[in-house]
């Protein structure tokens, strides 16, 4: 992805390194990464007044995004599509860049959720901490956020593949 189009190395980089849902991705303008930290508002969340989210970027992705900013308007979208003046991709778009990468890695069952769920998987393996992963992803129920992310179903696998009669 990175040699053949910078735009979508950086969605693909920014969406399994930060857990940000797509909606809010296609919304980011390059003001809202200058810094250390990505600040968006959420487009779907439990909280009516929406709260300003700040995620801090690893080192190695800051570097990638300072490179691909530069030089751009501070008001241009992050993800601009080449219809239009300054209009972010589509989600539709944004599918089919995932789904071409998918196919070239022999991957068959690939969504614009995916990258949120990646990060969401190895988020929780690293500090097995539902209650804080809940929080961050913005759900309701920590059963949902484990079946979200495949714990669930990894650990009802688990399970049953310890049964031998």
């Amino acid at each position: 992805m990175k040699k053949r189009n910078k735009r979508n190395y950086i969605l693909f980089l920014l969406g399994i390194n930060t857990g940000i849902a797509i909606a809010d991705l296609l919304k980011l303008r390059v003001r809202d990464v200058e810094g250390w930290h990505i600040i968006y508002k959420r487009q779907k969340t439990l909280y009516k007044n929406r709260p300003t989210q700040r995620i801090k970027m690893q080192s190695p992705i800051k570097k990638e995004i300072r490179a691909y900013i530069k030089g751009k308007p501070r008001d241009e979208y992050l993800f601009k599509s080449r219809i239009g003046k300054n209009k972010p991709i589509t989600r539709a778009m944004a599918y089919l860049i995932l789904r071409q990468a998918a196919e070239e890695v022999g991957l068959e069952a690939i969504g614009t959720h995916s990258m949120r769920k990646t990060w969401g998987y190895f988020y929780y393996k690293e500090h097995n901490d539902v209650a804080d992963l809940q929080e961050q992803m913005g759900h309701a129920d920590p059963s949902y956020t484990l079946r979200y992310i495949g714990i669930a179903q990894e650990e009802k696998d688990k399970r049953r593949n310890k049964v031998v009669l």
